[in-house]
């Protein structure tokens, strides 16, 4: 495991496109993700520590931010001949384990990982409804460890301002997480 922390938010960059199989057999494209307000693209995995012991909040805030028009993809990037808990039937079986709500996307080539400079898992990249990343921030105050009453949900008010205001907030706290496992040359 090697820990990374994400990037501060490039506000205003353009989500980059993509067109990916999700574990339910559809391709997706970021066209089919977009919400009316905005979408959250989510780069996780199904072995890292981080993503692990976060898994239950992140399918609980994606259901909240749905609800604020607000859509959801999740992409595994990772390098899963290396990583074979990362394959395509172990996402499969994660999603279903933890009752995903949104589409769990395969980048095999990691091409889209690295068009969205994606670092670490989980790392998420919040978009307003014309597409312009507004969040780049963890999910809560918890970190990896157990949440509890005082913690701030950082992602749910982030990408809700983004919803009612179409801006993310200008102070925002890196994820962090293991590295993406990218394919040696």
């Amino acid at each position: 495991m090697v820990l990374a922390e994400s990037s501060i938010c490039d506000f205003g960059r353009p989500a980059p496109d993509f067109s990916l199989p999700s574990v339910d057999g559809a391709a997706v494209a970021l066209k089919d993700v977009m919400g009316p307000k905005g979408a959250l693209i989510m780069f996780i995995c199904n072995h890292c520590p981080y993503v692990v012991r976060t898994i239950d909040r992140i399918v609980k805030d994606a259901e909240t931010l749905k609800g604020a028009g607000i859509g959801v993809a999740a992409i595994c990037a990772n390098d899963a001949q290396r990583y074979p808990a990362d394959s395509f039937d172990k996402m499969k079986d994660f999603a279903a384990k933890h009752g995903f709500g949104f589409p769990y996307l395969q980048d095999e080539s990691q091409a889209i990982a690295r068009a969205y400079d994606a670092i670490c898992t989980p790392d998420f990249f919040g978009y307003n409804a014309a597409a312009e990343l507004q969040y780049r921030g963890r999910l809560d105050s918890a970190g990896a460890g157990a949440s509890g009453a005082g913690d701030k949900r950082e992602l749910v008010d982030a990408m809700s301002l983004v919803a009612e205001t179409g801006r993310g907030p200008a102070d925002q706290i890196a994820s962090m997480g293991c590295s993406i496992k990218w394919k040696t040359a």
